[in-house]
């Protein structure tokens, strides 16, 4: 299976930020025992990178790299073992780095214009950030009338409130949220909690897409 094709059995993604590298294997422990084995871990702090490699080094855990700016972040997370790049806006050179690399890249797009932008670069799948101020779930669905083959990974805003609106369209393949891994716990070293939260929320995902069969 590859990489989109295991985001989307997922359909959740821990969007996650580690001050410490340290921290990275334990956290990914969490995820896994709570049921959700994949992460995305952001370039929002100089520990991204060896976090990345803590995480992937397991190898029962899908990690990718969030908010990579730039082409060398993606060498980084590549070589940090990264296995999708997501990025919150559109850049050329960087879906172009990760198709040279051979990694899923996914970039932001919250406009008709980025979507379009995102398909001539041969991207079909786009990160839809931040959803919340963007128009959430009634803006992807007017983005999906004319660009029916794409798909979107709502994430920034989103929560355990509003995840049935995002998992309700069709054309949603994941979604991405951190209320299962909020900062402060993985900070404090909490990670009973954060698999517990993991659970409730791997729990919530599959009875709201079992109410939508």
């Amino acid at each position: 299976m590859d990489v989109l094709s295991l985001l989307s059995s997922a359909r959740l993604v821990p969007v996650v930020v580690l001050d410490d590298a340290a921290d990275a294997d334990a956290l990914a422990g969490a995820l896994v025992a709570g049921g959700l084995p994949v992460a995305e871990v952001t370039f929002r702090t100089s520990a991204a990178a060896d976090s990345i490699r803590a995480m992937s080094a397991r190898g029962d855990i899908l990690v990718g790299a969030g908010t990579v700016l730039t082409v060398a972040q993606v060498d980084q997370a590549v070589a940090a073992g990264a296995s999708f790049v997501v990025s919150p806006g559109l850049s050329r050179a960087v879906v172009e780095r990760c198709q040279d690399k051979g990694v899923l890249a996914l970039p932001g797009a919250v406009t008709a214009t980025e979507v379009q932008a995102a398909l001539e670069l041969g991207i079909t799948t786009v990160k839809f950030f931040p959803a919340g101020t963007s128009g959430g779930a009634a803006a992807i669905k007017a983005l999906a009338a004319p660009f029916g083959d794409v798909r979107f990974v709502p994430t920034g805003g989103v929560g355990p409130k509003n995840l049935a609106e995002y998992l309700a369209i069709p054309t949603v393949a994941a979604v991405g949220g951190s209320w299962m891994v909020p900062r402060n716990l993985v900070k404090s070293g909490d990670f009973a909690d954060i698999q517990a939260l993991t659970a409730e929320a791997v729990a919530m995902v599959r009875t709201l897409l079992a109410v939508a069969r």
